[in-house]
């Protein structure tokens, strides 16, 4: 009978087979551990040989430690309780980069030596090219946290180790950096590797919390008393609802993967809704709330969020002086432009009642991120919001696909039938983008639902009731588009309840807060460890950009900048686009940039300024360039508050706050 080889032979079977054949057999050894061999061999490294790396030089070092400085400094306080666990078992705990250089050891006195004579010290590279099989090159590789023992090491000079590590993600799932435990292999216990997981994850949990301060955070458990804990869950909610960040508890509890975040709305995941968790901790902010998943299961929630980025959620409820201002999802959108925000003013007053609203802009203006807000701004922000693009569905499938169908209505139908998308409306919001595109016979069948507020499915005898709130927006002119018989003129009557234009971005005033808050989305979504902003120079010729594809353009080249941007680096220069853009931005003539009111310039330290024209003027911030607009339409106003206000396109009383904000 054939007998199974001890794990210890088994081991040295396997590498006297890389030795000899230089491949690892399969069977002998575990399949991580063998890909890890495998990578190592690939690399050009031989177990009885050295490492491939170098040290840094001193330059380099504090560059790639300054690049790390949110990763260190969250991490030391962690660490040092980490090392007390395991003072005495001779050992060091270890912080490595996303690229496995070792940013911070802690050691035990009587191992520091063994450990830096294989260069586990600040500086050292222990990615698997340099090092071969090692717990913190392997843990990068795998993305999971790893153990390797003893002779498991690729290198036989680090046999004499046992090592566990566990990655460190950010709130976006990036990879930050690896937490390690290396000490004696003679020394090694069982539950290292769940000791360095949890300090991990207690690590995530701070750079979390540190990172996404302009969020809303839920903090989560089965038990309020486990809100807290290092066992809680955390989710990163922006101002109109979505997750846009959460820790690897809160992903479990909610049933969702990383890639989920930034595109899973919490209603979706939780039977809530966002203003009455909002309300509940302005009134009770330590009382944690019940929710119920959207499965059924209980989860508690207590709502964490900034005090400097949510001013009106910390007011007093007694405080009646704000009562009037609107505090919603279109609210919290509302970055200044006067058009924009009278758009939204029609369209909340008629939002909960009967009255259907139609979206006009350019494309990219954000006609669908509008309809959004306006749904979460109304009676039916619980219930669903379904978006149909009118112009992306087959012609030949916009029938089933609206209306559903019953099972085995035709060729290819699902046997268990489809609701189709206006009965998946029911009782919340229904969008219907780009309805100007929308086939003529499918225009008569759309008219007669709204009539009759009912769904025939395809293939049934009967209809269906149905109830929504209906939202269009097109880009073209509909009335138009009816008058030359490419539309019909009573579907545009049902459609044409309340007409809303938003203005295309070159129209805007609001340029520079529209920018500083997509930075700030941009840096939550990216996972970057500070506030990002733009060289003024570089801003002043944005501004006076046409941007032909308005908003959606603008931000994908914003997140484009932002991916470009070195660790250590916070502000986007000519540098950091593509060359495209800026050879569309050179090219263009320099009008009066949309951010600055009309009849304003930049001033002199600010003229519009490209990359070759010599020495680029002091970098100034958002808040710097706003403060200067702001003193120049009051001086060209004279010192009066409300022409000014008119001047920059926003209210007297959001002029009257940000002046006393500067007071203070």
């Amino acid at each position: 009978m054939r007998t199974t080889p001890s794990p210890l032979l088994a081991l040295q079977q396997a590498r006297r087979h890389l030795l000899e054949h230089g491949h690892c057999p399969t069977g002998l050894v575990d399949e991580r551990l063998a890909r890890s061999w495998g990578r190592s061999m690939a690399a050009g490294l031989a177990p009885t040989g050295r490492a491939m790396a170098d040290l840094p030089s001193p330059g380099d070092l504090r560059q790639a430690m300054a690049g790390n400085h949110s990763l260190l400094s969250h991490s030391r306080p962690i660490m040092e309780y980490l090392f007390d666990q395991v003072r005495h078992s001779h050992s060091v705990v270890v912080l490595a980069d996303r690229a496995g250089m070792l940013m911070h050891t802690l050691g035990s006195p009587g191992f520091i030596d063994k450990a830096e004579r294989v260069a586990l010290t600040c500086g050292a590279s222990w990615h698997e090219s340099h090092r071969g099989t090692n717990a913190i090159g392997t843990a990068l590789a795998e993305g999971n946290a790893v153990e390797v023992h003893g002779g498991e090491h690729f290198l036989e000079r680090n046999s004499f180790l046992t090592c566990a590590a566990s990655p460190i993600l950010s709130a976006t799932g990036e990879l930050l950096g690896i937490l390690d435990i290396s000490g004696d292999h003679r020394n090694g216990h069982a539950h290292t590797l769940g000791l360095v997981s949890t300090a991990a994850r207690m690590i995530e949990n701070r750079l979390l919390v540190a990172t996404c301060t302009r969020n809303i955070r839920l903090h989560l458990h089965r038990e309020p008393e486990g809100i807290g804990s290092v066992a809680e869950g955390i989710v990163a909610v922006s101002a109109d609802g979505w997750i846009v960040g959460a820790n690897r508890v809160a992903l479990t509890q909610l049933g969702l993967h990383m890639g989920d975040v930034g595109a899973t709305p919490l209603a979706q995941v939780l039977d809530v809704r966002l203003d009455d968790l909002l309300s509940h901790h302005r009134r009770r902010p330590q009382q944690p709330q019940a929710l119920r998943l959207r499965g059924g299961a209980l989860l508690y929630a207590q709502v964490q969020l900034d005090a400097a980025a949510w001013p009106a959620v910390h007011k007093p409820t007694a405080n009646t002086s704000s009562a009037a201002a609107p505090d919603d999802a279109l609210a919290r959108l509302d970055t200044g432009d006067a058009r924009w925000r009278a758009a939204a003013d029609k369209a909340r007053r008629v939002v909960g009642k009967p009255i259907p609203v139609l979206i006009q802009g350019e494309s990219g203006v954000g006609k669908e991120v509008f309809a959004r807000a306006l749904h979460a701004s109304g009676p039916r922000r619980a219930g669903p919001f379904v978006a149909i693009n009118c112009a992306a569905i087959p012609e030949h499938l916009i029938e089933s696909e609206l209306f559903g169908h019953v099972a085995g209505a035709f060729t290819g139908a699902r046997k268990e039938g489809s609701l189709g998308r206006l009965r998946e409306s029911h009782g919340g919001t229904l969008f219907l983008d780009e309805i100007g595109d929308m086939p003529l016979p499918l225009q008569t069948r759309l008219l007669r639902v709204l009539q009759d507020r009912s769904v025939t499915p395809v293939g049934a005898g009967h209809a269906v009731p149905v109830d929504f709130c209906l939202i269009s927006a097109t880009h073209c002119q509909l009335l138009q588009a009816a008058e030359q018989g490419r539309f019909r003129h009573d579907l545009y009557y049902r459609l044409n309840g309340l007409t809303v234009q938003l203005p295309a971005l070159r129209e805007r005033t609001d340029f520079a807060a529209l920018t500083e808050q997509l930075l700030a989305d941009l840096a939550t979504e990216q996972g970057l460890p500070h506030p990002v902003q733009v060289a003024p120079d570089l801003l002043q010729r944005l501004a006076a950009h046409p941007w032909p594809g308005n908003l959606r353009q603008y931000a994908s080249v914003l997140r484009t900048a932002c991916a470009m941007l070195a660790e250590d680096e916070n502000t986007l220069g000519w540098e950091h686009l593509g060359d495209d853009i800026v050879q569309a931005l050179q090219a263009a003539p320099r009008p009066q940039p949309a951010g600055l009111p009309h009849g304003m310039s930049p001033a002199p330290n600010q003229r519009l300024q490209g990359p070759a024209h010599g020495h680029a003027p002091a970098l100034l911030s958002l808040q710097e360039l706003s403060s200067a607009a702001i003193d120049q339409a009051l001086q060209s106003a004279r010192g009066n508050v409300s022409q000014a206000a008119r001047q920059l396109g926003i209210s007297r009383q959001t002029l009257y706050r940000k002046l006393a904000a500067r007071v203070h």
